[in-house]
């Protein structure tokens, strides 16, 4: 399911999420330069669960490895991994920093990538594999909106038979859906024998972990503010 954009208007102009977007491409730019960089830059700045938990093995310092935590988000593994991290972002990041305010909104979809990095690290210790990309940010977005804009409908190109078909899907069932998805892959790499999350090539818990913070945040901001429901949320 491909999502293009859904029934609720943002109010207030999205620099956070322009900026957010435009850094991500040029990292991308930067790191794709040559087959050297790219190797320079997520061998650095890339999030190594093994790293994190014996940095010491790795030469390097707790802080050094935490730091990656961040550095990590902006890095990304291929075009395709770019562009479905950015369309996210794009459609769903604009209306939740609408809501949150700018500065608030920005400290949320880093704290998302780094719980999600948390989560992965915490469910395979000792894997050397980089992990890279900003799907826990992103999977941060959409838990907040899911909570945000229950009643909005996203408009998604659905991969039919024989041709690609339009379809509203409410935001209360889309996400569930996405959500589900990233559960059973998470939960299968955790049962798979052997190396595990070695076979794997997405770092699933990092978009569980961030969706059920991007929840829970979203849950206790909204306690907190008495929200007024408009026609775009239908």
């Amino acid at each position: 399911m491909i999502p293009l954009r859904h029934t609720h208007n943002p109010i207030t102009v999205p620099w956070v999420t322009r900026v957010l977007v435009l850094l991500n491409v040029l990292v991308f730019a930067w790191q794709f330069a040559s087959p050297r960089m790219d190797v320079i830059l997520v061998g650095k700045f890339s999030f190594v669960p093994a790293r994190m938990f014996h940095p010491q093995l790795y030469g390097t310092s707790l802080l050094v490895a935490s730091s990656t935590l961040l550095t990590s988000l902006f890095l990304h593994g291929g075009f395709v991994h770019l562009i479905g991290n950015m369309l996210y972002l794009w459609i769903f990041g604009r209306s939740v920093e609408d809501r949150l305010g700018h500065g608030r909104y920005l400290a949320f979809y880093l704290a998302s990538g780094a719980i999600g990095n948390l989560a992965q690290a915490f469910a395979f210790q000792n894997s050397e594999m980089p992990t890279i990309g900003a799907s826990g940010c992103i999977a941060g977005v959409l838990g907040a909106f899911l909570i945000l804009f229950p009643r909005a409908r996203v408009v998604t190109l659905l991969p039919l038979i024989v041709y690609w078909g339009l379809a509203e899907i409410p935001a209360l069932l889309f996400l569930p859906i996405w959500f589900a998805l990233q559960f059973l892959n998470g939960w299968m790499a955790v049962a798979s024998p052997g190396t595990g999350h070695e076979m794997a090539t997405v770092a699933w818990w990092a978009h569980i972990g961030g969706f059920a913070f991007g929840l829970l945040f979203a849950f206790w901001w909204k306690g907190r503010m008495i929200i007024p429901t408009t026609s775009e949320e239908r």
